[in-house]
């Protein structure tokens, strides 16, 4: 039994052993700790300004939505340049934008559309940012076989931000002000700048594109019009992103209007839907080689909209938490595992471009579903609202199991020796 455990863990921490990817491991912690402190503030910011929760889904949408229209060109640009280039420029430029939100809350006057041009800016910033950033972890691996091991501690580390962040936000928000949560985050990416300084990579070849930019954006689409599974996966996370994982949005309402509760309230709720994503990250870097992360992911949508059901009513407080946890550990799959198939099933040559269609699912279509569900909170209630959206978590989870069962149907159906040359290109 020991044994078993040892190896799992192992299995678990493999990824460190690329002396690289810990640097960026380390790097990215502190940094997006500092970034969920931000994000936090401002949403806490912008209710306590406005009461609105239509402003709620606004702010959302300010951050997010920039990333749905230049991430395909931020995608284009990670395939046809020095990723860790692009990475370093992106890093620096973020800082820049926390430098000037923490200067402007410090002069005491601003409103709440300062902020959400701040917003606008870091969303265009993220379009370059996420395709270089995940794309550059595949060459930070030394042993490519855990890239996917790579990633899903990716996920732990987000989500170990994600669980402290808003906690000492809250903590922040109530002693010293907002102002206190964007100067740390601009001082956080001191952090991710130097390990991405101390790397040893190898000397990037020097790329000759024979196409313009528009011909690698055409090819982008028709590899993706292509490759069936990628298509299915990364629209059932633009369908989860657009009416799902907007919850978020109505957290302030549940923690000041339905709790009755204060700053601190808020930063708790989203520490405990971080300790669950936490958790499911860990879940899934713990996962033997082999596993079938889709069969994964159908279930773990179901356990997401089972714990937003079960949160849309919960008045008591603790229970409500529970169920935060449950929603949390339900949700972190959306975003691995999806990003863990694009990683390893793309080709190298598209992973960049693959990645840019991972981000406007993701990031793009969350700041439109921000706009719906407060809109549509407004009229039917915020509870009917997260009701809703875990029940149509509930309907993609089924959509994934039909998904599976047709292709096993498609698979069985294959000559032998067809089947056998598809395990092995996939393999390969």
């Amino acid at each position: 039994m020991t044994e078993e455990k040892q190896k799992k863990g192992i299995t678990t921490f493999e990824a460190f052993k690329s002396r690289n990817y810990r640097l960026y491991f380390l790097g990215q912690s502190i940094s997006l700790m500092g970034t969920w402190m931000q994000k936090t503030a401002v949403s806490w910011v912008v209710y306590s300004l406005t009461h609105s929760k239509l402003m709620l889904g606004l702010s959302l949408f300010a951050t997010m939505f920039p990333s749905f229209v230049f991430s395909f060109i931020g995608g284009v640009t990670a395939d046809r340049h020095n990723r860790y280039r692009v990475l370093l420029i992106t890093q620096v430029a973020s800082m820049i934008q926390a430098a000037l939100l923490t200067l402007i809350v410090l002069s005491g006057h601003y409103s709440v559309w300062a902020i959400l041009s701040l917003s606008f800016v870091l969303g265009i910033i993220n379009a370059f940012d996420v395709p270089a950033r995940q794309s550059l972890v595949n060459e930070l691996i030394e042993d490519k076989k855990y890239i996917g091991n790579a990633l899903a501690l990716n996920s732990s580390m987000v989500n170990l931000s994600r669980l402290i962040g808003p906690a000492i936000a809250g903590f922040i928000l109530e002693k010293f002000g907002d102002v206190f949560c964007f100067g740390l985050n601009a001082l956080s990416f001191i952090a991710v700048i130097s390990s991405l300084l101390m790397m040893r990579l190898p000397k990037a070849d020097i790329l000759h594109h024979k196409k313009n930019i528009l011909q690698d954006m055409q090819d982008g689409w028709r590899y993706l019009k292509q490759e069936k599974q990628l298509r299915f996966i990364i629209a059932m996370l633009g369908f989860i992103s657009l009416f799902v994982l907007p919850f978020s949005t109505l957290m302030p309402v549940y923690a000041k209007d339905i709790f009755r509760g204060n700053a601190s309230t808020f930063g708790v709720i989203d520490s405990m839907i971080g300790l669950g994503a936490l958790s499911g990250a860990i879940f899934l870097a713990s996962l033997k080689p082999g596993s079938d992360i889709r069969k994964v992911l159908a279930i773990n949508t179901l356990i997401f909209g089972s714990g937003l059901v079960l949160f849309s009513y919960m008045h008591h407080y603790l229970v409500a938490l529970a169920c935060a946890v449950l929603t949390g550990f339900g949700m972190m799959s959306q975003v691995t595992i999806t990003n863990t198939i694009v990683q390893t099933t793309a080709d190298p040559a598209m992973r960049g471009r693959m990645i840019s269609f991972y981000a406007m699912a993701f990031f793009g279509m969350q700041p439109l579903g921000g706009l719906i569900v407060g809109s549509v909170s407004q009229w039917i209630g915020v509870p009917n609202t997260v009701l809703a959206e875990g029940c149509i978590a509930l309907i993609i989870g089924l959509l994934h199991f039909r998904f599976l069962h047709i292709s096993t149907i498609k698979t069985n159906k294959e000559p032998a020796g067809k089947a056998v040359q598809s395990v092995e290109a996939a393999v390969s």
